[in-house]
């Protein structure tokens, strides 16, 4: 028997079997044969690692993903330094008045856990931060928002555009969203009272209520609003950004005010729904069920310091009203009820007195 090349041939085989091993080790197919169905990588070799490509993200698609309820819709609110840090004589902020309200609301403390607050300046990301919320800081070159920014002042106006700018970007990135401002307090879920209907494109907030809620002429408010991303929205929002170097001296809610009495939304071909001030009400249209209020907004006030001061005895008189439904909780909805608001004195003198718009 010639045992040399019985060797030989064992030689060969073993070193077969080796460039084997090695070959499934080193060029393990990071690609799966398409004839076979999905099989989840395995580290095969525990001395070879498998190097992985993520795509990528940047800063608002990650807070947008944290953020977002699984269906991609998202609660977002804008903030800057005078939001978020108390004045001399001051005891609260805006900011703090806000979150008061998802504590004392009806069903909104789950929703911290999609609200995102979009920083304006670096005060107000760290303040975010430290109250650990979903924050997003939006930088804009050369321009300051961090102090007071006075209704209708020319900084004022800049702010709302850098938001619209954003919140385009946001429907494009395929989100829904609510949009909120800090000085509205969420005294229940807003998401009970929002029409379900997908096909109802926009649902926004008005100032004065006419009772009919596909009128165009009520008075929109921008401060609340509720809408969902697809092609008409991100045309409505890209013609209305478009505006903003032909619509010197207006704020956007009212170029959108205009474009809405132009036609664009027919023009669209979107649905959309002018929210009930009994629901979403404000200074400028108090609700008058108190069993019914999902949010009040402090609109039609001039100043910060004002809305502060106004907010706090809304939220006084909402735990007013939830200590008399624990007390009597046999109470129905069609008892009578003598309840009102607090009046808005701080806000009313608002439009009356000159005021120091630095807050430091």
């Amino acid at each position: 028997m010639d045992y040399s090349k019985i060797s030989l041939g064992n030689l060969f085989i073993v070193s077969l079997l080796f460039a084997g091993v090695l070959y499934i080790c080193i060029w393990s197919p990071s690609r799966s044969n398409p004839l076979l169905p999905y099989q989840k990588p395995q580290r095969i070799c525990p001395h070879t690692r498998l190097k992985t490509i993520k795509l990528p993200i940047d800063e608002l698609e990650l807070a947008l993903e944290e953020a977002a309820m699984p269906n991609k819709t998202v609660i977002i609110a804008v903030v800057n330094r005078a939001y978020v840090e108390q004045s001399i004589k001051a005891d609260t902020t805006m900011l703090d008045l806000f979150l008061e309200s998802f504590w004392l609301g009806e069903g909104t403390r789950p929703l911290l856990d999609n609200l995102l607050i979009v920083a304006v300046d670096q005060t107000a990301y760290d303040r975010c931060l430290f109250k650990r919320l979903h924050c997003y800081r939006l930088l804009t070159d050369g321009v300051d928002f961090a102090t007071e920014k006075v209704y209708m002042s020319q900084d004022f106006i800049k702010m709302m555009w850098r938001r619209t700018n954003l919140l385009l970007d946001v429907l494009k990135r395929g989100y829904s969203f609510i949009f909120t401002d800090t000085d509205v307090m969420w005294m229940r879920n807003p998401f009970m009272m929002l029409d379900k209907n997908e096909t109802e494109d926009l649902q926004i907030s008005v100032d004065e209520y006419n009772g009919d809620p596909r009128s165009q002429k009520n008075l929109i408010n921008t401060g609340f609003y509720f809408i969902r991303s697809n092609n008409r929205t991100i045309d409505l929002f890209s013609k209305w950004y478009g505006m903003k170097d032909n619509s010197t001296g207006m704020k956007e809610q009212d170029v959108l005010l205009e474009l809405m009495r132009k036609g664009i939304f027919k023009h669209l071909g979107m649905r959309v729904k002018f929210l009930d001030t009994q629901y979403f009400s404000g200074f400028c249209q108090d609700s008058k069920n108190i069993w019914s209020v999902t949010t009040v907004h402090s609109n039609c006030c001039r100043h910060i310091d004002a809305k502060v001061s106004d907010l706090k005895f809304v939220l006084r008189d909402w735990k007013r009203f939830t200590a008399l439904k624990a007390k009597y909780p046999t109470m129905g909805r069609n008892k009578t009820m003598t309840y009102r608001w607090s009046p808005h004195n701080a806000c009313k003198n608002s439009w009356k007195q000159e005021h120091n718009t630095s807050k430091f």
